[in-house]
C-alpha cells in the first residue's frame, strides 16, 4: 500500500503486508508518479487502485504511463475521471445525455447569482445550494461538501468565501425533501454495458443537512438504471462507478447529485450483499474473468459508526424520531464501515483521529489562558 496521509485507516489493516510512503498527488503530481513508476518492478502486474479523489486525478491523467509501467490501472480516463470530479462539466453532461438533475448555474461573479435570482423570481430561487465544482477541494477548507444559502445576499457572501479561498463554485437549486430521498446506483460498468449493478437507498447523514451518509441500505430501486446506465455510457466509462441520486417528491424524478469515479467508503454495503466489487474488478482486469451478475442481498444496512453517533441528537431532536426508529439499523443485518473484529486496527486508527479532533475542538473552545495550559504553557 502507497500512502500520503498519516491519518489513512487502510494502513493498519492486518491484510496490508508493507506500507511505502510516496509524495502527495495534490501538493505534487509529477513526483507522485514518479514514486509508483519507481515501485513497478516491486509488484509487477499489479492492479493500481486510486482510493481518493486527489490519487484518481493524478492516476488517470497518467494511465498510459503506469501501465507502461506495467500496471493494471483501476481508473477510468483522465477525462471521464476530470468530468466526474468537475460538477459543471458533470451537470452540463447529464443535462445533455437527457439525465435529470438540478437546476444549475456556474459561478463566475456576483452577477451569476443575481441572474440565477432574477430567473427564478424574489427568492423564488432560494433556499439553494451553494457546490464546489471540486467537492474535495471544498471540504478540505470549509469542513463540508456543500453549503446550504437562504437568499442571494447569503449566496453573494458563500461565494465571495469561497473564491477567497480559489475555490470554484456553482449555485444549484435545493432539491426538497430529507435524506431518504437519496439514492446510489452502484455498477461495474464494461464497453459500454452494466455487468454487476446494485442499488441502495439513504437512511441518514453526517451532518444531516449537508453531510454524506451515515446509513445505507441495500434496496431494489429498478427507475434508477436507466438514468444511471445513460449517465455512465455519456462518460464514456469503465470500470466501478458510484453514482448518487436524490429523488424530487415535486415530479418523482430522481436527478443526479454527483459521480464517485472510484471505490468509496461504503463498498462493504455490496461486499455483504454478495456483489464483491473490488474483488469482480480484479478477477476482470487480472485474469481476464468478465463478472456475471450475483444474486444481491436486500434490506443490509450499512453504517459508519462514528459518524452516526456524532449526529445521534440531530436526530433524535425530530419530533416523532424514536430511539427505536434510530437503533433499526443496529438491529438488523448490517455491516460496519470500518469497524471489524476480526481486523481491528483501522478502526482503532480513525478512533485516534476522531480523538484527536475532539480535542482540538475542546480547546479551541477555551479561553487563551487555559489553551497555554493544555500546551504546555504556564498555568491559569
Amino acid at each position: 500500500m502507497a500512502r500520503y496521509d498519516k491519518r489513512d485507516m487502510a494502513q493498519a489493516s492486518k491484510w496490508v503486508h508493507e506500507v511505502v510512503r510516496c509524495p502527495h498527488p495534490q501538493h505534487d503530481e509529477s513526483a507522485f508518479v514518479e514514486f509508483l513508476v519507481g515501485l513497478a518492478d516491486r509488484y509487477p502486474g499489479a492492479m493500481l487502485v486510486p482510493a481518493s479523489d486527489r490519487a484518481l486525478v493524478a492516476v488517470a491523467g497518467h494511465d498510459d504511463r503506469l501501465a507502461g509501467a506495467g500496471y493494471l490501472v483501476a481508473a477510468p480516463s483522465e477525462w471521464t475521471a476530470r468530468t466526474c470530479l468537475d460538477k459543471s462539466a458533470t451537470y452540463a453532461l447529464a443535462e445533455r445525455s437527457g439525465v435529470p438533475s438540478p437546476k444549475t448555474v456556474a459561478v463566475s461573479g456576483i452577477s451569476d447569482i443575481e441572474g440565477y435570482a432574477a430567473t427564478a423570481g424574489p427568492n423564488a430561487g432560494f433556499p439553494a445550494v451553494l457546490k464546489p465544482t471540486v467537492s474535495h477541494l471544498y471540504c478540505a477548507v470549509f469542513g463540508r461538501k456543500w453549503t446550504r444559502v437562504d437568499s442571494p445576499e447569503h449566496a453573494i457572501k458563500e461565494y465571495l468565501r469561497a473564491d477567497e479561498a480559489g475555490l470554484e463554485v456553482v449555485l444549484q437549486e435545493l432539491i426538497p425533501g430529507d435524506e431518504l430521498c437519496g439514492a446510489n446506483y452502484n455498477a461495474y460498468f464494461w464497453g459500454g454495458q452494466p455487468l454487476v449493478e446494485m442499488t441502495a437507498v439513504k437512511i441518514r447523514n453526517s451532518p444531516v443537512s449537508t453531510g454524506s451518509p451515515s446509513v445505507v441500505v441495500s434496496r431494489e430501486l429498478p427507475e434508477l438504471l436507466a438514468p444511471g446506465r445513460r449517465m455512465l455510457r455519456a462518460l464514456d466509462f469503465h470500470g466501478f462507478a458510484n453514482i448518487e441520486f436524490k429523488r424530487d417528491p415535486r415530479d418523482g424524478q430522481y436527478k443526479i447529485i454527483e459521480v464517485n469515479a472510484r471505490h468509496n467508503l461504503s463498498a462493504l454495503l455490496a461486499v455483504s450483499c454478495g456483489v464483491n466489487f473490488p474483488l469482480l474488478q480484479y478477477r476482470h482486469l487480472v485474469h481476464g474473468e468478465p463478472p456475471d451478475q450475483p444474486q444481491c442481498r436486500q434490506g443490509v444496512y450499512w453504517i459508519d459508526v462514528t459518524r452516526d453517533a456524532k449526529d445521534a441528537m440531530s436526530y433524535l431532536r425530530r419530533a416523532g424520531y424514536s430511539v427505536g426508529r434510530f437503533l433499526r439499523p443496529y438491529l438488523a443485518p448490517h455491516v460496519t464501515a470500518v469497524w471489524d473484529v476480526r481486523d481491528p486496527g483501522p478502526a482503532a486508527v480513525r478512533a485516534g483521529d476522531t480523538a484527536k479532533s475532539l480535542t482540538r475542538l475542546t480547546v479551541r473552545g477555551r479561553p487563551a489562558a487555559v489553551r497555554r495550559a493544555l500546551r504546555g504553557g504556564t498555568t491559569p
